[in-house]
Parts: structure tokens; C-alpha cells; sequence
């Protein structure tokens, strides 16, 4: 039985960044660490989740938004767990709580080459954007 349950970072931290290192396709970098993404969580409560089965945690996807926009990174679901229908279970439960707080949409972030997660995104019916290029600044 897999039960989805709000991230907490106390609890799920640790956890959920060792399933973010052994996932393929999961890109990690210096807003993945703990203090960053305390922050994201305190400032989009609830939202973030994580899938657990007999109390081992399976998956994880961190949500937010801007009061405009959410925002999904980091949906990763454990590779022995996969199949199972947990991505989707995870992004409904995400997209539910957008609605609730008032955000009629959301993007996601997926690397070009990570065709298993283009097709998971393809057949939750993401729709892919060609008319937009994502570009970074750094703010220091």
C-alpha cells in the first residue's frame, strides 16, 4: 500500500536526496541542498510530497508557485517501485493541490535528453513547449 503524505523536511530530507542521487535524469545542484530546500517548502506548504510504502520512502515530488504559476521539480519514484502508478498518483495529488491554492497551471522542468521522463510527462498529458527556451541568471 503507498501513501502520500506532505514532505517534511525533518522526516523526508535525507531520504528523498538519496532517491534524487541514484535517479537518472534527476539534475541536483546547490538549491537541492537542505537549507534551499527548507525554504522552498516553508514558502509552499503542503504542496511538496512524498510517496511512502511500509514507511520507506518511494517517491518525492517538491511543488510551488509564484501566486501565478506552479512549479513541479524532482518527481522521482524509487526504480524497484516504478510501474506502479505512484508518478501519476504524485503529480494528481500535486496538481490537486495547485488548484486548491488557486493556480490553474503549472510547468515542469525535464532535461531534453531524459526520454523516460519526457514520455512519463507525455503520458500524464503534459503538453511539451517548443515556443519557449529556459534560460538562468545567476543573482551574486
Amino acid at each position: 500500500m503507498i501513501t502520500i503524505a506532505p514532505f517534511d523536511h525533518r522526516l523526508h530530507y535525507a531520504l528523498a536526496r538519496a532517491l534524487w542521487e541514484r535517479t537518472p535524469g534527476v539534475g541536483l545542484g546547490d538549491a537541492d541542498e537542505s537549507p534551499a530546500i527548507a525554504r522552498f517548502l516553508d514558502r509552499n506548504p503542503g504542496l511538496s510530497l512524498v510517496a511512502c510504502a511500509q514507511e520507506r520512502l518511494v517517491g518525492t515530488v517538491l511543488v510551488g508557485h509564484d501566486g501565478r504559476r506552479g512549479l513541479i521539480h524532482h518527481l522521482a519514484v524509487d526504480d524497484g517501485a516504478r510501474r506502479r502508478g505512484i508518478g501519476r498518483c504524485l503529480v494528481e495529488s500535486a496538481l490537486r493541490g495547485l488548484a486548491s491554492a488557486g493556480i490553474a497551471k503549472c510547468h515542469l522542468l525535464v532535461f531534453a535528453d531524459n526520454a523516460a521522463g519526457r514520455a512519463f510527462w507525455a503520458a500524464v498529458g503534459a503538453t511539451s513547449r517548443d515556443d519557449l527556451a529556459i534560460c538562468s541568471l545567476a543573482t551574486a
